[in-house]
């Protein structure tokens, strides 16, 4: 099964300011993405620039609206994703907890993707 893992990071002054992380940090992180491919379930991950260097598009009522500034909602921050694939969502779950020990504070939204592991077919009632 395919997971998505979305990295908000409580305290998003540091992402927004522009800085990069510290030595330590990448050292960390890699270690755990290390980790992940000689696992076998890592299949994509990176982080974002801040929100400045992005835009938001909006769709209501026919009207699109274009935010193309340093978004004001900083708790719905992305900061990063990784989408990764184990056999069970308690599985992703722990990969989530080891990337927010080396992330720090915040959260990791985990959701299972659409393929047919997910969602195997319907049987016949016949």
């Amino acid at each position: 099964m395919r997971f998505m893992c979305i990295y908000r990071p409580a305290d998003t002054g540091k992402l927004e300011d522009g800085l990069p992380p510290t030595q330590d940090e990448v050292t960390e992180m890699g270690k755990l993405i290390g980790d992940m491919i000689k696992a076998g379930v890592l299949l994509a991950t990176d982080g974002l620039l801040p929100s400045s260097r992005g835009a938001r598009v909006r769709l209501s009522g026919g009207k699109f609206t274009v935010i193309d500034r340093r978004f004001t909602e900083a708790k719905e921050l992305i900061a990063g994703f990784a989408i990764i694939r184990v056999g069970s969502n308690a599985e992703a779950i722990e990969w989530g907890k080891r990337f927010l020990k080396i992330a720090g504070d915040g959260e990791s939204e985990i959701r299972l993707m659409w393929d047919s592991p997910a969602f195997p077919p319907e049987r016949s009632a016949a």
